[in-house]
């Protein structure tokens, strides 16, 4: 590709937190005191992840330091719940705990243990400058296997986005951030969750504020916009306010994003039909109608054509 992307410090898309770091899992609730810490790699509404050292085995991993809500809920520190549900998210994942808990014993604060993959996430490697379509498919094709493999396991993610997909050597990508994951049936929170210009039209109606949608249908949605984003280098929506993005997604859905002559982000003429298939069935405005991670990839832009050896070297060099 003709334009630079940076280089992250640094196959299939898998979870980030879902990958052990070590073979065995550890017991529950070690000390923290455990890991060394070497420098903070980011922060979001309910955490902040370092970058550590596992004083034991030498070993380089992601800690979440998940941000302490003081007070107690049923005699239980008040950030325990969101803690244990993301822990419990993670393990859904692989079918058994794949990450360390750890604790300060002094106080209330609790850590999650994880892979560390990386520095850079997807929204970094973006940044103004598109994919061309094989590399968009070649990304797509591990982003959508991810995704498959969380609902298979049960649990949907609900806050998928660029920068919540690390990326390592490669462009392997992984996604990460649990905060928001979820193992159970609708309804949920009577409020709205994820990030607003990821959310689907569904999620912003009366009913999706109480939590009637289906989240992993939610989640489809998010991973068609990432692909707009991979397609086109920017923002696949700028809305300010929960009534502005609705009725942004309303004119997407009029411009029929499927037909050629679509004047949906830029038009993309140069994408091939069943490239524009597979994004329209993501941002399908129907919750009901969109596509599901399985039917996406059986889908003929990811069978009739696999990712060339030239593809693949491009985006290792990109990553590396």
């Amino acid at each position: 590709m003709a334009c630079k992307r940076p280089a992250p410090d640094g196959g299939d898309a898998f979870l980030a937190a879902a990958s052990p770091c070590c073979k065995k899992p550890r017991p529950l609730f070690t000390s923290i005191f455990n890991y060394e810490y070497l420098h903070k790699l980011g922060a979001g509404s309910y955490g902040v992840v370092y970058k550590a050292r596992d004083r034991r085995t030498g070993e380089t991993v992601a800690v979440k330091w998940v941000r302490p809500r003081r007070g107690l809920d049923h005699g239980q520190p008040a950030n325990l719940a969101a803690f244990a549900s993301e822990r419990d998210c993670l393990a859904a994942c692989r079918g058994y705990p794949s990450v360390d808990v750890a604790s300060n014993p002094s106080n209330w604060d609790v850590f999650i243990v994880m892979e560390f993959v990386g520095a850079n996430s997807l929204r970094d490697f973006i940044a103004g400058c598109p994919f061309s379509e094989g590399e968009t498919r070649a990304l797509m094709r591990r982003l959508l296997a991810g995704v498959r493999a969380m609902h298979r396991a049960g649990m949907a993610h609900r806050d998928i986005k660029p920068g919540n997909i690390l990326v390592g050597p490669g462009f392997a990508l992984k996604i990460c951030d649990f905060g928001m994951a979820t193992t159970a049936p609708p309804p949920y929170e009577p409020y709205m969750v994820g990030t607003l210009h990821y959310n689907s039209p569904e999620q912003l109606t009366e009913s999706g504020l109480n939590g009637k949608y289906d989240a992993k249908v939610v989640d489809m949605w998010a991973a068609g916009c990432v692909m707009a984003e991979l397609l086109t280098g920017g923002r696949a929506f700028t809305s300010e306010t929960a009534k502005e993005h609705l009725l942004e997604l309303v004119e997407l859905r009029d411009y029929d994003i499927g037909s050629r002559n679509s004047l949906a982000f830029g038009g993309l003429r140069w994408l091939s039909p069943a490239g524009r298939e597979v994004l329209a069935g993501l941002l399908a405005f129907d919750g009901d109608k969109r596509m599901t991670a399985e039917a996406a990839l059986e889908h003929r832009w990811f069978t009739e054509e696999a990712d060339s050896p030239a593809v693949l070297s491009c985006l290792a060099a990109i990553a590396s």
